[in-house]
């Protein structure tokens, strides 16, 4: 017996042509299921509750009755090449129509119907379908439901089905469908019961409103809605395998498929990409559609929600980020073609969603797809509209024509096992064919490079010099101080008292440490909230400095190794580091790491700790947020009408923060018994 495809490429080579389909597609939406699935009175309404001035409803069978002589009694006595003909006659008469009115047409019709004589479904749709349609919704209602429906409609004569043959005839058809859509470029959603009818006009609306131009309009306007009117550089950058080495689509369909049995565990967006659509503009709209028809709005945000928490951006983008979210004249934008509500939220986990602006969309109701053309499109508006100065960050071929848009492009490059495969190729096209200079960023730095590209570091002062245009920032350091505090007041005391020294003065360093960590430095770099066992046995959420283990503690000996221990006991995940010399902050100390905490007991002058900033800036990490805790501060390195000599000194450098337990008029010049150091290691008898 021939199988269902091979029977209708039979039937379809006796068709007979019924005139010439429209040149220009109109929009047509077609609507199946099984017979009794509820087609008809979805479609009555339908034609209740949406403009008849913009979409055209049609019932199939009506149609066919119309366009046959003797009606759809006469049609079903015919042989099957004539009922073929009609067939095509009626979808053809139904795309005419559409075209002359620019209505969107809504025809509810079926692909397959039962034969009582083969034992099951064959197709019944035709070529002409394929042409006209643009849109296909299939409505998928439990088996046994539309079993009894059928068994209550008397009034027509349909075979009497079992729940299992439904279930056959419903899978076959929605399977012909992912096959045949793909092929013709029809966009495919199924709907599952129950269909609410605000959803199905919300598609509808939607179906009449696209349009690639209307597409990167918006695209567009969310581009320059958020960027700053004195900005002049613009950091343009993709997001998955960019941002962090994660794919949030894969996540997102591995989530999906642990909550819904029904969803294929395998890479859903692998295989539609792979597929005959590739990555068209229709392919990422169909995307949007999967996406759509997975999950009502909340179970959609609660699966981005576990998939933001699994991101793990890379230290040195983050870095980058927070230091450029500080600057008045740069603008950070995230132009992804995956979900955008996934790297809200990863963002906003790094304190960063206000100073970054996001495109990107994820289902047909968030308004927008962005495909590689449209990421190149926004770079290059940037540039010859707006007059912005572009680095494009990217990591695939998808991200080309974007990097080949900017000013400057920078190709993130990450492990070989997870990193495009075909990028190497590609890149060398781009390069080769058409002129692309670009710089490359392998993240993490063990990775292996692409051949090709100059190697830089994002923490590089001199790229990061570029970034700016050498605009450095006149940021002022922030003082915190609690001088007036009565904790100062306790915590000070031993530390003032010269009847106390050695072990007992050391912990009360420990203790000024802790405090000041525990108290403001904590406020500064924010918490996250890591899974721990509670003590009834059930997992909870607790507390730590956010990003931890990304700390570097370094205690400026010897005076400050006591209160640094203070601060490593209040985040003991973070690295320790004792210095004496700037220069024994080495590369392996920073790097990868987001936070350094300089800590001394007192500041006096304040050349030490500007010699040790300086020094980590200018040569080994130009962004790092570095925080400076001390227990003492001469007021006037940090007071004053100027501001004080260090503020003065450090103005030039972003994102510092100092925190002293008080501050003193006081200059603190100590020899033996006065010296701070001397009285902590009881050596106030040495010379």
């Amino acid at each position: 017996m021939m199988s269902s495809n091979t029977e209708f490429q039979r039937r379809q080579n006796v068709c007979v042509d019924t005139g010439p389909v429209p040149s220009e597609k109109p929009k047509v939406v077609g609507i199946y299921g099984v017979s009794g699935c509820g087609k008809t009175f979805l479609l009555n309404q339908l034609k209740q509750t949406m403009d008849l001035e913009s979409f055209a409803f049609h019932d199939g069978s009506e149609l066919i009755d119309i366009v046959t002589p003797g009606g759809l009694h006469a049609f079903q006595d015919m042989e099957e090449p004539q009922q073929l003909m009609y067939r095509q006659r009626a979808i053809s008469q139904i795309g005419a129509n559409c075209f002359e009115s620019e209505k969107v047409g809504v025809v509810a019709g079926h692909l397959m119907l039962w034969s009582e004589e083969d034992g099951k479904a064959l197709p019944v749709y035709t070529q002409y379908d394929l042409d006209i349609f643009t849109h296909i919704l299939y409505l998928d209602v439990p088996s046994d439901i539309v079993a009894q429906r059928r068994l209550d409609d008397t009034g027509k004569d349909r075979p009497t089905l079992t729940a299992t043959q439904l279930d056959d005839w419903k899978n076959e058809e929605k399977t012909l469908l992912h096959g045949l859509t793909g092929d013709h470029s029809i966009l495919f959603s199924v709907l599952q019961h129950p269909f609410q009818v605000e959803r199905v006009t919300a598609l509808l609306d939607n179906f009449r409103t696209y349009s690639e131009r209307h597409n990167f309009s918006l695209a567009k306007e969310e581009l320059e809605k958020g960027l700053k009117d004195e900005g002049c550089v613009v950091l343009a950058m993709d997001a998955d395998r960019t941002l962090a080495a994660e794919d949030t689509g894969t996540l997102f369909w591995t989530a999906a498929s642990k909550k819904w049995p029904s969803v294929a565990a395998e890479d859903t967006l692998k295989k539609l990409f792979s597929g005959p659509l590739g990555y068209s503009h229709t392919a990422f709209c169909q995307a949007a559609l999967l996406y759509q028809e997975i999950a009502s709005d909340e179970d959609f945000e609660a699966i981005c929600r576990d998939v933001a928490s699994q991101v793990s951006m890379y230290p040195e983008i983050i870095s980058l980020l927070q230091f450029m979210a500080e600057q008045n004249h740069v603008d950070i934008v995230i132009i992804t073609s995956g979900l955008g509500l996934v790297w809200r939220k990863v963002l906003e986990t790094e304190g960063l969603s206000q100073a970054v602006t996001i495109i990107g969309g994820g289902r047909t109701k968030d308004a927008f797809v962005i495909t590689a053309a449209v990421k190149a499109r926004l770079v290059a508006h940037l540039r010859t509209c707006l007059g912005r100065y572009v680095w494009a960050f990217g990591d695939s071929p998808l991200d080309l024509p974007m990097l080949n848009k900017a000013d400057r492009a920078v190709v993130i490059v990450g492990e070989e096992l997870t990193r495009s495969k075909k990028m190497d190729a590609e890149l060398k096209t781009a390069i080769d064919d058409h002129g692309l200079r670009a710089l490359q960023v392998v993240l993490p730095s063990t990775a292996s490079p692409r051949h090709g590209l100059r190697e830089v570091k994002l923490t590089d002062p001199s790229v990061v010099c570029d970034i700016l245009d050498h605009q450095w920032p006149a940021t002022r350091p922030t003082v915190i101080h609690a001088t007036d505090t009565n904790a100062t007041k306790l915590l000070a005391t031993p530390m003032r008292n010269s009847a106390v020294a050695g072990p007992e003065l050391r912990e009360a360093h420990r203790r000024v440490g802790h405090h000041l960590a525990t108290t403001y430095v904590a406020g500064i770099i924010g918490l996250e909230q890591p899974p721990i066992q509670h003590v009834l046995g059930r997992e909870t959420r607790g507390y730590q400095l956010r990003h931890e283990k990304k700390t570097t503690i370094v205690a400026l000996m010897r005076g400050g190794e006591p209160m640094a221990s203070g601060v490593n006991d209040a985040f003991p995940h973070a690295m320790f580091v004792h210095a004496k010399d700037p220069g024994d902050v080495k590369m392996h100390h920073v790097e990868g790491q987001l936070t350094l905490i300089l800590v001394d007991s007192v500041i006096n002058t304040g050349k030490s700790i500007f010699d040790f900033i300086h020094y980590i800036r200018n040569e080994i990490h130009a962004t790092i947020h570095i925080v400076v805790v001390a227990g003492v501060v001469q007021a006037k390195c940090v007071t004053g009408a100027d501001g004080g000599t260090l503020v003065q000194q450090l103005a030039s450098f972003a994102r510092i923060h100092i925190v002293a337990l008080r501050l003193s008029e006081t200059s603190f010049v100590g020899s033996r018994q006065t010296d701070t150091g001397n009285r902590l290691f009881n050596t106030t008898h040495l010379p």
